[in-house]
């Protein structure tokens, strides 16, 4: 059963599951009937327990997201306090919960530090984004002790680090001046790889990437339809829709997770807008 501590059932309200570790331990959040956010772990019994980070807000849009959860059972995610400004958060196995932020992160609405769903790696290493006093949005890593370093490629006007491998390679995106939008690869070193994956107009988007560093994620075409990539290890593409996606503007395929073993899930939408899931076997390229 979901978690019901006053679990809503209104629109947009509900469950959303949005990380699994090795031991099948499930991270993610709820929306209450209030429309405030809650975290939640699932255990492989089918436990949960939920929590809320310190100085959460809990008015409408506001409270705990939590977002990745690694195999030592570490939830990063993100807090929205009462200014609707957004905050860093790990919670660690026992419980206890360690907020974050980023030394250059702005404290004003919509500003702040920001995780994603696959931004904790085995090491206690996290990425993700911040939004500083100007607005502009900046990539991260927090190395295990905390120390932050920006990751912005060269060029970029808007930063996102999306997925971090246990070796701590980033994936992620970023948009240029023209607002055209790159996917990125930064090795530990700190140098950055750029890429297009083939048919992009609009731009590329690079969500999630394995221990061998292949990468998935979007690109859209001209007509602004979205499409699976995969991008190999040795920097070829494999392009891919999802059997019954829509191909008109804001419709198409858009892959979220990729495992060790090339095993990519994600999401499309059809040709009425409506949003379906997918598991595509590894490609032996």
């Amino acid at each position: 059963m979901p978690p019901e501590r006053g679990l809503g059932h209104g629109l947009d309200q509900g469950t959303v599951a949005t990380s699994i570790n090795d031991r099948g331990e499930i991270a993610g959040q709820f929306e209450d009937s209030s429309y405030t956010f809650h975290g939640f772990v699932r255990y492989r019994d089918g436990a949960f327990t939920t929590f809320d980070a310190p100085g959460a807000g809990t008015g409408a849009g506001q409270g705990t997201l939590g977002e990745s959860i690694n195999p030592a059972g570490e939830i990063v995610g993100v807090y929205i306090d009462s200014n609707n400004a957004s905050h860093g958060f790990l919670r660690h196995r026992d419980g206890a919960i360690t907020d974050f932020d980023d030394p250059d992160a702005g404290t004003g609405p919509n500003q702040g530090t920001v995780t994603g769903e696959k931004s904790i790696n085995p090491n206690g290493e996290i990425d993700g984004w911040y939004i500083d006093q100007d607005d502009v949005t900046h990539g991260f890593v927090r190395a295990a002790d905390g120390t932050f370093t920006t990751i912005d490629p060269p060029d970029a006007q808007v930063t996102i680090a999306g997925g971090i491998n246990p070796t701590g390679v980033i994936t992620g995106y970023y948009a240029d001046a023209s607002n055209v939008y790159h996917g990125f690869l930064r090795g530990r070193d700190g140098t950055f790889t750029t890429f297009e994956a083939p048919g992009a107009v609009v731009g590329t988007a690079a969500f999630s990437l394995n221990p061998e560093q292949a990468i998935t994620g979007i690109y859209i075409d001209g007509s602004s339809v979205l499409h699976g990539f995969l991008r190999h290890p040795g920097g070829a593409f494999t392009t891919f829709d999802a059997s019954g996606a829509g191909n008109l503007a804001g419709e198409g395929t858009r892959p979220e997770f990729i495992n060790a073993a090339g095993m990519i899930t994600g999401s499309y939408f059809d040709e009425s807008g409506v949003s379906h899931g997918f598991l595509r076997s590894p490609d032996r390229r």
